[in-house]
């Protein structure tokens, strides 16, 4: 059975819908049209008697448009894919992606849907649902979207178990690149199922798995390890890389602390700083201590890099001339 696979093995709970279903869900939305378009059209008969021929026509064609195509659009686009038959039968149209569809999926669908629904009758809706894979119509096909199931049995939901604690990062070293996603869905239904299945046929199934994916990998079994708990482990061991690549490139656009502290920008020094000390030549003596002596501590909140004040004439000049 197809279903939407993530690339963490993860088969998201998006079952394709079968063309029964959507036959039924489409013979519920054409009942439901064409109910209204009658009540609409005898309404307009009685209201545009007196009008002429042309008009009639003219009317009729945008009633046509509006009931049986304009309205079956506004519907979906409203409910993100749901239709009345639809939600009846727990049905969606969401894109190729799971993701929910917008005007312009709901506008290719339902100008297709004219020729493949109305005018042939759902003859070629039929065709090429049978000939999809995923049973999708022309609408689907061109629209870039997907009829699935949104109620899934509870069978169905449940997820793979995991292995025991003890082998966690038993399989760290094996490389996964080779393995095709078929066999991983396949692996991932078997662990999901496997307490369905008799034991010897479950057995049976889980060695030829684990068969399979060991010689993709080109590591064999470990010996004393069943069948089950090695697929298990395995599963575990992929969906544990994609985390650490997918947090790993998440990270990659953010400097770590030690990257920010290392190549963080050396602050520059306050104005004044290069006016009040001047800079000797190595073994030279500064001009202020030359002149009196050492230097005085500075008193308790003082900056030694103060600009001197105008009245400030006691101190020797440094041979900076201050700007005017």
């Amino acid at each position: 059975m197809s279903e939407l696979v993530t690339g963490e093995a993860v088969a998201l709970e998006l079952r394709p819908a079968r063309l029964p279903s959507r036959a039924l869900a489409v013979l519920l939305d054409l009942v439901v049209a064409f109910a209204a378009y009658t009540i609409v059209t005898v309404f307009l008969v009685i209201s545009t008697a007196s009008l002429d021929e042309a008009a009639q026509v003219a009317v009729s064609i945008a009633t046509f448009l509006l009931v049986l195509v304009g309205a079956p659009i506004a519907v979906e686009t409203l409910s993100h894919g749901r239709s009345l038959g639809k939600m009846a039968l727990g049905l969606r149209v969401v894109r190729d992606d799971g993701g929910p569809i917008r005007f312009r999926h709901a506008l290719v669908r339902g100008a297709i849907g004219v020729i493949e629904l109305l005018l042939t009758l759902g003859v070629i809706a039929c065709i090429a649902s049978l000939v999809s894979e995923r049973g999708r119509r022309l609408g689907d096909v061109f629209a870039g979207t997907l009829v699935v199931r949104e109620r899934v049995p509870a069978a169905h939901a449940r997820i793979a178990p995991p292995p025991p604690p003890w082998l966690a990062g038993r399989f760290s070293g094996l490389d996964l690149s080779a393995v095709p996603d078929t066999l991983w869905l396949a692996v991932r239904q078997y662990l999901t199922r496997m307490r369905q299945l008799d034991p010897q046929v479950g057995g049976a199934m889980a060695e030829r798995l684990a068969a399979d994916l060991a010689e993709r990998t080109g590591a064999p079994v470990p010996q004393g390890i069943p069948a089950g708990v090695y697929l298990a482990a395995v599963v575990q061991e992929r969906q544990a890389r994609e985390i650490r690549r997918a947090h790993a490139n998440g990270a990659g656009a953010y400097p770590s602390p030690t990257t920010a502290r290392t190549t963080a920008p050396t602050p520059a020094p306050p104005v004044g700083y290069f006016s009040a000390v001047a800079q000797p030549e190595p073994g030279a003596a500064r001009p202020a201590e030359a002149a009196e002596g050492p230097a005085q501590a500075p008193a308790s909140g003082a900056r030694r890099d103060e600009q001197p004040t105008g009245t400030e004439t006691s101190r020797p000049p440094t041979g900076f001339v201050p700007p005017a």
